[in-house]
């Protein structure tokens, strides 16, 4: 997938205040985006935003709860205010929800309330902040939507018992899966308007996420989101990609 280095684009990446969020930032940052940094904490919020600013990123806070339709609302019209537009949104919020300490989720003891709590943020959100933001997505001459996902997403690979897929994770695995189910239908709804909607892969990241056990860095973790968000006209939608290239559904 080859990418083009846009000057002066904005981005808005939500939980950009730490993470693979921030990376993501920076990175497009570095490109030469303005980026909006989405987090629902003020001080953590406009901490990430002096951090992005003293590393010469144009960076700006942007208050949102993903989780909240009023919230979503109120970051449109920021943005739009702004008179910058809106160029590329990342969707990197998410939560894991309460897991053993080997990260495993039994689906046989699974408490139903702390599965609706997973999928409010990771794909009831999505599609919350999404749909407040494509109007002015749709008057972006370049339009791009990146959706944070996980290899636990495939279906393929958690089927296979010869494959290394993690620990059952019966909450947080499913949400993404739905995430990647949402995405292709976006992909398909926006076909021919130049709208290019692709779920990322990270990789396993050391963050807070992970207890910051893992062996990518979170700017590793950030490359292929980075990638799609700059995907040239053309490029693919509605697939969904890891550093080596398309992952199985």
């Amino acid at each position: 997938m080859d990418t083009v280095n846009e000057q002066k684009k904005t981005a808005l990446v939500t939980g950009a205040n730490k993470g693979i969020g921030y990376a993501i930032a920076a990175g497009l940052g570095a490109l030469g985006h303005r980026v909006g940094v989405g987090a629902r904490d003020d001080a953590r919020r406009e901490e990430a935003v002096a951090r992005l600013r003293a590393a010469g990123v144009d960076a700006f806070g942007v208050p949102l709860d993903v989780t909240d339709d009023t919230s979503a609302a109120t970051a449109a019209r920021l943005l739009e205010g702004a008179g910058h537009g809106l160029d590329v949104l990342v969707n990197n919020a998410g939560i894991s929800g309460a897991h053993a300490p080997d990260w495993s989720q039994d689906p046989t003891t699974l408490d139903l309330a702390e599965a609706r709590r997973v999928v409010e943020t990771n794909v009831f959100g999505v599609i919350r902040v999404t749909n407040a933001l494509l109007p002015l997505l749709r008057e972006s001459p370049a339009p791009r939507i990146v959706n944070l996902s996980s290899s636990v997403a495939s279906l393929t690979r958690q089927a296979d018992p010869d494959a290394q897929s993690g620990p059952i994770m019966a909450v947080y695995a499913p949400t993404k899966s739905y995430l990647n189910a949402v995405t292709v239908q976006y992909a398909r709804q926006l076909a021919g308007t130049g709208v290019l909607v692709n779920a990322a892969c990270p990789g396993l990241v050391a963050t807070d996420f992970t207890g910051f056990q893992a062996p990518r860095t979170p700017e590793q973790g950030a490359a292929t989101a980075i990638r799609l968000a700059t995907l040239p006209g053309g490029g693919p939608s509605g697939g969904f990609y890891d550093d080596e290239g398309p992952l199985p559904w």
